[in-house]
C-alpha cells in the first residue's frame, strides 16, 4: 500500500488513492470467501453429485464476465460506493436508490444464512445446540450482542472483523493440502451426467459463495490508477477464489464420495475428521464457527448505514438516520438490522436464505453490467482513460445472459419476495420526491 502522506486525494472527497493491485486483489479475495464455502459443497452435490465441479466452473466463468463488466465501469466511475455508484451514474438517483435496497435485502437475508452456519457448526461441537430452542436462542444472543457492540462504538466493531478475517483461509487451505492424501479417485466418479437444469438449479446456489466483490470495489474512490488497477485486482482474486472452492469441492467428494451429500450442516468437518482425526473435525467445527461470526460481525458493522443513510435521507423515518449522543453510532438502524436478520433466520432454511439472498444480488449485477454498457456508450470517465473490454459490448451482454439463465432456476415466491422489495421501495421514492417538492422521475441519467 502506497504511503498515505504521498497518496494523491480524491477530489471533493478527501479520500486518499492508496489501494494498489495487492491491496484491493487482497480485499477481493477476503470478501468473496466467506463461510458459505464450508456448507455448500455438500448443497450442490445433493443435486450434482460428483459432477458438481461443472458447476464451480460454470460460476467462475460467471463471475469472471461479471468482474470484467464490474471492471470497466470501475474504471470510468472512481466514486466511493461500488457498483451503487456505477448504476447511479448510467441510470440516475432512483435505480441508484433501487440496487441500495436491493443491496441491503441481499445482506440482510445473506447474513441470517450465515448465521445458520455459524449455529450448525457449533452444534456439531456441542449437539445440544440443535434442538429448535437453544438453536433460536443462540441466533437471538448472537444478533443482540453484535448488536450491542456496535452501538457501543465503529471501532468496536472494526476491531472485531480485523481480528477474525485471517482465521477463515488457513483452515481451508490446509484442508485441500492434508485432505488431498485421503481422497480416493472412486469417489470423483461420475454417476450420472447433470442436465442443464440442475447444473443452473446448482449453479444459483453456489453463486452465493462467488460474491463479494462488489464489497471490495466500494473501495474503489481510493484506488491508485483505477483504470489498471481495478480489473486486474479483481480478476487476481477471483481467480485465487476459484482455485481454493474446486479444490475443497474435489476434496471434499473425493474424500467423502455420496457421504458429502447427506450432511447439509457442517460438511467438511467430516472431511477434517478424515483427515486429521476427530481433532481435525473440532478444529475446522470452530474454524467455520470462527468464519461465519467473523462474515456476521462484518455485516452488523456495515450494513446498518444502508439504514441510516435512508432515514437521513427521508426514504424511512428520521430516526432511522438519529445517532447515539453518546457513542456516535445509528443505534434505531443497528437494531432493526439486526431484528431483520433474526427473523430471517428464524423463519427460514439455510438453502432458501440464500437463493432470496443470490436472486436480489444477481438482479443488482444485471443492472452493472448494463451500466458499464451505458457508461461506455455515454463515453463516461472520471478519473482518466477508462479499462475498455475488447469486443464492445459482448463481455457485459454476455454477463447479462449468464446472470438471467441464473434467475431462470429461481422460483416463483423468490420473484414475488423481490419483487414486493422493489414496490416498497418504489413507493419510499415517490413519497421522498413528493415531499421533497421534486417531481418524481424514473430514470435521469447523470451527465457526467
Amino acid at each position: 500500500m502506497a504511503d498515505e502522506k504521498a497518496a494523491p486525494l480524491v477530489a471533493d472527497t478527501g479520500l486518499i488513492r492508496a489501494l494498489g493491485v495487492r491491496a484491493l486483489g487482497a480485499n477481493t479475495i477476503n470478501s468473496v470467501i466467506g463461510s458459505g464455502i464450508f456448507v455448500l459443497p455438500a448443497v450442490v452435490a445433493a443435486t450434482l453429485g460428483a459432477s458438481a465441479i461443472i458447476a464451480y466452473i460454470v460460476c467462475a466463468i460467471a463471475a469472471g464476465l461479471i468482474a470484467l463488466s464490474f471492471a470497466e465501469a470501475g474504471s470510468r466511475v472512481s466514486a466511493p460506493g461500488g457498483l451503487y455508484a456505477y448504476i447511479e451514474t448510467a441510470f440516475g438517483p432512483f435505480s441508484g436508490f433501487l440496487s441500495g435496497v436491493l443491496f441491503w435485502c441481499s445482506q440482510t437475508v445473506a447474513s441470517a444464512a450465515v448465521a445458520m452456519v455459524f449455529v450448525g457448526s457449533l452444534a456439531a461441537l456441542l449437539p445440544a445446540l440443535a434442538a429448535p430452542v437453544p438453536h433460536a436462542a443462540l441466533l437471538i444472543v448472537l444478533y443482540a450482542a453484535l448488536a450491542a457492540l456496535n452501538i457501543r462504538g465503529v471501532r468496536s466493531g472494526v476491531s472485531v472483523v480485523e481480528t477474525l478475517t485471517a482465521a477463515k483461509l488457513l483452515p481451508l487451505i490446509l484442508l485441500v493440502v492434508v485432505g488431498a492424501f485421503f481422497v480416493r479417485p472412486v469417489n470423483l466418479q461420475w454417476s450420472f451426467t447433470p442436465t442443464l437444469s440442475q447444473v443452473g438449479s446448482a449453479s444459483l446456489v453456489l453463486i452465493f459463495a462467488f460474491q463479494g466483490v462488489e464489497n471490495a470495489l466500494t473501495s474503489s474512490g481510493e484506488v491508485i490508477n483505477p483504470s489498471r488497477t481495478v480489473p486486474r485486482a479483481i480478476l487476481l482474486g477471483l481467480g485465487a477464489v476459484s482455485l481454493l472452492y474446486i479444490a475443497i469441492q474435489m476434496v471434499a467428494q473425493g474424500v467423502l464420495g455420496p457421504e458429502l451429500a447427506s450432511d447439509q450442516t457442517a460438511p467438511l468437518v467430516g472431511v477434517a475428521a478424515r483427515a486429521f482425526g476427530s481433532a481435525g473435525g473440532a478444529l475446522l467445527a470452530v474454524a467455520a464457527a470462527v468464519s461465519a461470526f467473523g462474515y456476521v460481525s462484518g455485516d452488523m458493522l456495515t450494513t446498518p448505514r444502508i439504514l441510516f443513510a435512508f432515514g437521513r435521507d427521508g426514504f424511512l423515518p428520521a430516526r432511522f438516520g438519529s445517532v447515539h449522543p453518546r457513542h456516535h453510532t445509528p443505534v434505531i438502524a443497528i437494531i432493526a438490522h439486526a431484528a431483520a436478520c433474526v427473523a430471517f433466520a428464524l423463519t427460514g432454511t439455510f438453502t432458501s436464505l440464500v437463493v432470496l439472498s443470490t436472486v436480489s444480488m444477481l438482479l443488482i449485477y444485471l443492472a452493472t453490467c448494463l451500466a458499464a454498457i451505458q457508461l461506455r456508450r455515454r463515453d463516461v470517465r472520471t478519473d482518466g482513460p477508462p479499462f475498455v473490454l475488447r469486443g464492445g459490448p459482448v463481455i457485459p451482454l454476455l454477463a447479462c445472459v449468464v446472470v438471467v439463465w441464473m434467475l431462470s432456476s429461481a422460483s416463483r415466491i423468490e420473484f414475488i419476495s423481490v419483487g414486493v422489495a422493489l414496490v416498497i421501495a418504489t413507493v419510499l421514492y415517490a413519497i421522498r420526491q413528493y415531499l421533497a417538492g421534486r417531481p418524481v422521475v424514473a430514470t435521469s441519467a447523470r451527465e457526467p
